[in-house]
């Protein structure tokens, strides 16, 4: 059975002394395929050496809301470069976060706002942080599906889809992206005991809207937790949402390699 991790920081600093055994952890569990996600500069750059080595892995790069303070026209020459590189799909892990506010708010908003504008000129994808943003991530969401341009040009001037990454609402959360167009990508926190909210939500959430995520190293699911994640680790997300569902784990595996596809292309 086939699973697709699609958020992961596997190039990170957390894996450097086992990187490839973790790899091969991931592939003996069935998660041939990895989206290595960019948070910053170093993370950004780093996803992109991994994806450039690594058959089964891709690349987004982006900047966070938390590091949002110290970005500068370098850091974003540098960005817009390494977002035409074969391997990058998308623009990611972007957003808004106001319950850390590690950024002044007016850094945050000009920098996700740029960053979107980014995806859009680029017809890319985007992976979206928010937390307790909710109001201010939609208005710039909406805004950019709105001015999206015609359908030519390989997709450029139109911003791909959009991936709420770590959701954890209910329904009435999850209805507001998905009216939205957005993808959910559910992580490891399905797998908690005080998450009925989210199984809800996983519930009523169309199949074909769902993508499958851990968030390595964070976000370690059920029986595992308070160590660290890995992507060999995709299968008990991947059972757990099929039990909310009433589904069979293949089933849902396949339908979320299939979105996985259609949201960062095949790999």
């Amino acid at each position: 059975m086939e699973t697709v991790d699609t958020h992961a920081h596997i190039q990170g600093e957390d894996f450097n002394d086992d990187r490839p055994e973790a790899l091969a952890r991931a592939a003996e569990a069935g998660v041939r395929r990895i989206v290595a996600i960019g948070a910053d500069m170093p993370t950004s750059e780093a996803a992109v050496i991994l994806a450039d080595a690594e058959e089964g892995v891709i690349a987004t790069v982006g900047v966070h809301p938390h590091d949002a303070k110290t970005f500068n026209e370098a850091q974003w020459e540098r960005l817009k470069a390494l977002a035409a590189r074969p391997k990058v799909r998308a623009i990611g892990e972007i957003g808004l976060d106001y319950h850390y506010d590690f950024s002044p708010r007016p850094a945050q908003q000009t920098c996700f706002q740029g960053q979107i504008a980014l995806a859009a000129h680029l017809g890319l994808p985007a992976v979206i942080h928010m937390r307790e943003a909710e109001d201010d991530v939609y208005h710039v969401l909406k805004g950019a599906m709105a001015a999206n341009g015609p359908a030519e040009d390989g997709g450029r001037g139109r911003i791909g889809p959009v991936i709420m990454h770590c959701f954890l609402g209910g329904p009435a959360e999850a209805e507001r992206w998905l009216a939205l167009g957005c993808y959910l990508g559910i992580g490891g926190a399905v797998t908690f005991k005080k998450m009925d909210a989210l199984r809800e939500a996983v519930k009523a959430i169309p199949l074909d809207r769902l993508l499958l995520e851990t968030d390595c190293p964070y976000m370690t699911p059920a029986p595992h937790r308070g160590q660290r994640n890995e992507p060999a680790y995709i299968p008990l997300v991947c059972a757990a949402v099929a039990k909310a569902k009433g589904l069979s784990e293949a089933e849902v595996a396949a339908a979320t390699t299939l979105n996985a596809e259609a949201v960062f292309g095949r790999w």
